[in-house]
């Protein structure tokens, strides 16, 4: 691969918005009223805490991280791609690497399933999403 030619290849218009819809993704996700109560409760975390956390540095670097997953998503698809390729690589991405990452990472920590099901979800459904969007911009 010609790392870049591959580069000037993405749509960065496609990788934004994806960067941005992950972001909604996540909000919604671990907000209280879906995943949000179990996963503190899970992790350990308590309104008192959160309220201590610092939340631009947390906002700031998850929309950073984000947009780093999303161009490689765009890197990986390649500029051919349509949205089924998109969803189908965020597919493999999420459940081939991400889910088995974690898997190995929560068996060693004894981690619960549950938290395991909330996590891998997530990003299962981010990375499917951010592929449809990217490939249906290609």
């Amino acid at each position: 691969m010609d790392i870049g030619n591959a580069i000037a290849a993405v749509n960065w218009l496609a990788v934004f918005s994806a960067t941005v819809i992950a972001f909604l993704i996540g909000s919604l996700w671990y907000s209280k009223k879906v995943f949000g109560q179990a996963w503190m409760l899970e992790i350990g975390l308590t309104d008192e805490s959160l309220t201590q956390a610092n939340m631009p540095m947390i906002f700031g670097g998850t929309f950073v991280l984000l947009f780093v997953a999303a161009t490689a998503l765009a890197l990986f698809m390649g500029s051919g791609s349509d949205w089924l390729i998109g969803l189908q690589a965020g597919l493999l991405i999420g459940v081939g690497w991400i889910a088995t990452a974690y898997g190995v990472t929560y068996f060693f920590e004894q981690r619960s399933f549950r938290l395991y099901l909330i996590n891998t979800g997530y990003y299962i459904v981010l990375f499917a999403v951010m592929g449809v969007i990217i490939g249906a911009w290609n």
